[in-house]
């Protein structure tokens, strides 16, 4: 029995001597220190020794556990100190991380790239609207039902100016009249950017999103500008054909007023959580522009006519990514947003 504890610890000593790769030294403690090694086999020898000779092996087999130990862990130091201390000059670089676009903005950049080659200009407006641009010049005055469409974030002021609070915008429509204004008729443009809405979260809705406003005023638009102009669109971003449906819908800015859809891309017209199990995505509201926010923005109705559209900038990139959770977007989550 001793000259077995003897020749483990010779043997296990040479080894280690003319190791020198990491995984050569992870095989070896496997082999000898390991739970079925051989320093757990001598172990077991003791154990079934006779009472005589038990104090003597147990002695002597700590002390082989105690050299194995010691041992492995000088040369496992001094090999990483080799490691640590080798250099290759020839290897490449570390590549510092970088950052990169959001869902989101790639397709805002590919739509407004899109609408700038149909002559569109790409307009911005204030997160913090008042209540006249965002409603009352829209055809919404404050008694109108339309209101209860949209929940709203009110700004609370010490002083609010009388009938005309502030608010979080609840779309990029806000900035209609405030092109109008500025640019007057004829005028093509689209407007995009964030918005808030109080409303309960789920799969398809969240209290803050992207809207991309789109306005033309011209002499003799009709609806059918509108369906060529929502073809190329979603041609363009989709690249290919998109199988769409126009209904009937009622939006105080716009007559006649429609709800533009396409068939979900996420489960193929089956119905799924983001469809609601209709097959279909409501994409955005859209219509003739109405003759009150033309007078609005000081342009005569009755020689300049226009239409308009809100397309639902977040819900598109779902459809585009076929992505089944708009709560993705502002959730911080790497692991989705490295995917872009």
């Amino acid at each position: 029995m001793i000259d077995k504890i003897n020749n483990v610890k010779k043997q296990a000593l040479t080894e280690l001597s003319s190791l020198r790769s990491t995984a050569e030294l992870r095989n070896w403690q496997i082999k000898y220190l390991g739970r079925k090694g051989e320093l757990a086999a001598v172990m077991q020898l003791v154990k079934a020794s006779s009472i005589e000779q038990r104090p003597r092996l147990g002695k002597l087999a700590n002390e082989l556990k105690v050299d194995l130990e010691n041992a492995f862990t000088q040369k496992n130091i001094s090999n990483n100190k080799e490691l640590d201390e080798f250099f290759d000059v020839t290897l490449p670089g570390i590549k510092p991380a970088r950052g990169h676009y959001h869902p989101i903005t790639i397709v805002q950049k590919e739509l407004e790239d899109l609408f700038r080659s149909m002559g569109f200009m790409v307009l911005d407006g204030p997160e913090l609207e008042s209540e006249y641009y965002n409603f009352e010049a829209l055809n919404i005055p404050s008694w109108h039902p339309a209101r209860d469409i949209q929940d709203t974030f009110y700004i609370k002021e010490k002083k609010p100016i009388s009938g005309n609070r502030m608010l979080l915008r609840t779309h990029t429509s806000s900035v209609q009249v405030r092109a109008l204004e500025k640019y007057g008729a004829p005028l093509r443009a689209v407007v995009p950017g964030k918005v808030f809405r109080y409303e309960a979260t789920d799969a398809s809705h969240d209290n803050t999103f992207w809207h991309l406003e789109g306005l033309v005023v011209a002499e003799g638009i009709t609806v059918a500008h509108l369906i060529g102009v929502m073809n190329e669109l979603l041609k363009g971003i989709f690249k290919k054909e998109v199988e769409i449906r126009l209904r009937p819908g009622y939006f105080p800015f716009v007559e006649p007023g429609f709800e533009l859809d396409v068939k979900c891309f996420i489960c193929g017209g089956k119905g799924c959580s983001v469809c609601k199990q209709s097959g279909w995505v409501e994409l955005m509201p859209c219509g003739l522009v109405h003759p009150n926010v033309l007078k609005a923005g000081g342009v005569n109705p009755e020689k300049f006519s226009g239409f308009a559209f809100g397309l639902g900038l977040s819900r598109l990139v779902m459809m585009k990514y076929q992505i089944d959770d708009i709560r993705l977007f502002l959730s911080g989550d790497l692991r989705f947003l490295e995917q872009f």
